[in-house]
């Protein structure tokens, strides 16, 4: 049996740029959420993305968090990079027990907040991921976000149904804190390097104020980055597809040709959006850190 008598420090990681509007609904809806939870600590650690606007006061009604600091950088880096920072930091400078990550625009609802704490009660010793059941999205963006699924799973062999929105325990923080990958994928790297996970549910709620960040070209990226977590899985597969292709190439003829084409060129971006995976960067990444402000009430 578990011993639950010791209090359990949880931190919840936000990435912000700029959107500090939807980032103080956020906080004080979290704060709403967290308060008849019994047997955890919450901490926010907010890491501002070289944001080019004055951020918001944090610093009213949340007496449900122990504390909440801002953590600036100097340089804008993205959110997959500010994340991957942020996971690096709690590893190496906070006293936790569990890491919850969360986007800031309100599309990672927080009432599920209570399954994450639901799921780490049964089971504390596994990470929790929440698997997307519905989207808020247009029909067009969701068809390009099956799109993405089904050629992951092709290339890869792996379905990933989940994003960031998640609950590490402090071991896999550890075992994720300096996988090269992170600094480029952090769905990917979960899926490749934590074998052992439980999932929640989770229908993506809509953004507080104004319009989604993901753009088509962000879609393509984010999924070219997941994928390219797995690229030797890819080459290989890709080999045996255009193996495949080649001897039944009489029958299927320009078909056959023009797609052993296509999955060249998909290899080559592979390989090239690999590229983004620099564990250096991710090593270094705390040399962009400007300041940290506690403004704990």
């Amino acid at each position: 049996m578990y011993d639950w008598g010791k209090m359990k420090n949880i931190i919840i990681l936000i990435p912000v740029y700029n959107d500090w509007e939807s980032l103080k609904k956020l906080i004080l809806e979290i704060n709403n959420c967290i308060k008849n939870i019994d047997g955890f600590v919450f901490n926010c650690l907010i890491v501002n993305d070289a944001s080019t606007v004055e951020n918001f006061d944090l610093n009213k009604n949340n007496s449900n968090f122990k504390s909440i600091k801002i953590l600036s950088m100097d340089e804008n880096r993205g959110h997959a990079r500010c994340n991957a920072f942020g996971i690096r930091y709690v590893c190496k400078n906070e006293n936790f027990d569990y890491l919850i990550l969360m986007d800031g625009d309100g599309e990672d609802r927080p009432e599920e907040i209570k399954s994450f704490i639901n799921k780490i009660k049964k089971e504390p010793d596994k990470s929790v991921v929440a698997k997307r059941v519905k989207r808020s999205e247009g029909p067009f963006f969701q068809f390009l976000y099956q799109m993405h699924k089904l050629i992951t799973l092709v290339f890869t062999g792996n379905n990933i149904k989940f994003g960031n929105y998640s609950c590490l325990t402090k071991n896999d923080v550890k075992i994720l804190s300096d996988k090269a990958s992170l600094w480029s994928s952090f769905s990917g790297t979960v899926k490749k390097n934590l074998k052992n996970l439980n999932e929640i549910n989770s229908s993506r709620g809509v953004r507080y104020f104004g319009p989604s960040k993901m753009s088509i070209f962000n879609l393509l990226i984010h999924s070219f980055s997941i994928i390219a977590v797995f690229k030797y899985n890819v080459f290989l597969r890709s080999l045996f597809i255009v193996l495949l292709l080649y001897f039944l190439g009489n029958s299927l003829s320009v078909f056959s040709f023009f797609t052993q084409i296509l999955i060249i060129i998909f290899n080559i971006i592979i390989l090239l959006v690999s590229f983004r995976e620099k564990k250096d960067d991710l090593i270094n990444s705390q040399d962009n850190l400007k300041s940290t402000k506690d403004i704990t009430h």
